[in-house]
């Protein structure tokens, strides 16, 4: 038991991995129809840019996810197959959209040509926006708990998962995607986007306080154990922080507290979740982690992989970032292949 439960917060962290990581990339990707401004080809450099600032690093932060399914797949086989059955719809649309913007973001300057990049920035888009939302339904419905039956199968039906509570949940994540991407633009541009960046922060800042904070705060007094009122002080503070940090132009602390704030939000989850990986509604059937874990023996080898391995990764990601560390301006973005400025500019882009 001591050994499912070292898995169910490791789990916890790599979904806060996760969660921090391709958080701001998607809140970049949906700021590319928002941040860029002026003509033609200076729109079609600045949204160069924005996919510039994550380029070297948003295929690395997807690991995060593989690795938490993978390692959910291995401790604990029974969430596994609850999890991905009973959710199977939403994460589908997920697993789409990822699918999307990968493609787009590989293959959008393969080809000079005004309706392929616009086309390749709606897919960018679209599989922002879409798992913003839908990460959010789906972790709250964790939170809030689903109808399961005897045997741990989900038995509630996609409308299920559209209820008051996970709909927020999903305007909360996709808030506090939004600010954070807007803060990480700030983070790592120069010049006027940067400032444009930082206006948006801003707002962003105010909204995902009214819309998180009220998640939060639902999450906490319906659902959640005492102890996890500090995730939801540290979330409060944290907000409150990218504000002022933000204001100062201190983009550095403000990118660290909103990074924060999620951290914040995953411990309130995987707190209300504990001691069930699924929670039954309604004091229903639930999930438990012993129920779930897969054996002793296993959980063993798992450990000693994971202590080998993960100081690697994360080592090789920290170098990654650093390598890739300097600011970004639109005077080192190029023109497209077989195009010049000139000719974006009277494009329709």
């Amino acid at each position: 038991m001591d050994l499912a439960v070292l898995w169910f917060v490791i789990i916890a962290v790599l979904w806060t991995g996760y969660l921090v990581l391709e958080g701001f990339d998607f809140g970049v990707g949906m700021l590319m129809s928002v941040l860029p401004r002026g003509r033609a080809d200076q729109r079609e450099k600045e949204r160069r840019l924005l996919v510039n600032t994550i380029g070297p690093v948003w295929d690395g932060n997807e690991v995060w996810l593989i690795t938490a399914a993978g390692a959910t797949f291995a401790a604990f086989p029974e969430w596994y197959a609850t999890l991905f059955s009973g959710f199977y719809l939403p994460l589908l649309a997920i697993l789409v959209a990822l699918i999307g913007r990968a493609v787009a973001f590989e293959y959008r300057g393969k080809i000079a040509d005004a309706g392929w990049a616009r086309r390749c920035d709606l897919a960018i888009q679209v599989g922002s926006w879409v798992p913003a939302v839908l990460w959010g339904v789906v972790l709250a419905n964790l939170v809030r708990g689903v109808a399961l039956d005897a045997d741990h199968q989900y038995v509630g039906g996609l409308w299920a998962l559209l209820n008051p509570f996970a709909l927020l949940g999903g305007l909360a994540t996709l808030t506090l995607f939004l600010l954070h991407g807007a803060v990480f633009v700030a983070l790592k541009t120069d010049g006027e986007i940067r400032a444009r960046a930082r206006g948006h922060a801003q707002v962003l800042s105010v909204l995902a306080a009214v819309v998180a904070g009220g998640w939060v705060l639902w999450a906490q007094v319906a659902y959640s154990a005492t102890w996890t009122w500090g995730a939801v002080a540290l979330a409060a503070a944290a907000l409150a922080g990218v504000a002022v940090t933000n204001r100062a132009g201190r983009e550095g602390w403000a990118f660290t507290l909103s990074a924060a704030a999620i951290v914040a939000a995953v411990v309130l989850i995987f707190g209300s979740m504990f001691p069930a990986v699924m929670p039954g509604i309604d004091g229903g059937e639930s999930l438990t982690i012993a129920e779930a874990a897969s054996t002793p023996y296993t959980l063993r080898i798992l450990t000693w992989v994971a202590v080998a391995l993960t100081p690697l990764v994360v080592l090789y990601q920290s170098w990654t970032y650093w390598v890739f560390r300097r600011r970004l301006t639109t005077d080192h973005i190029p023109a497209p292949a077989g195009l010049t400025w000139q000719k974006i500019k009277d494009a329709a882009f």
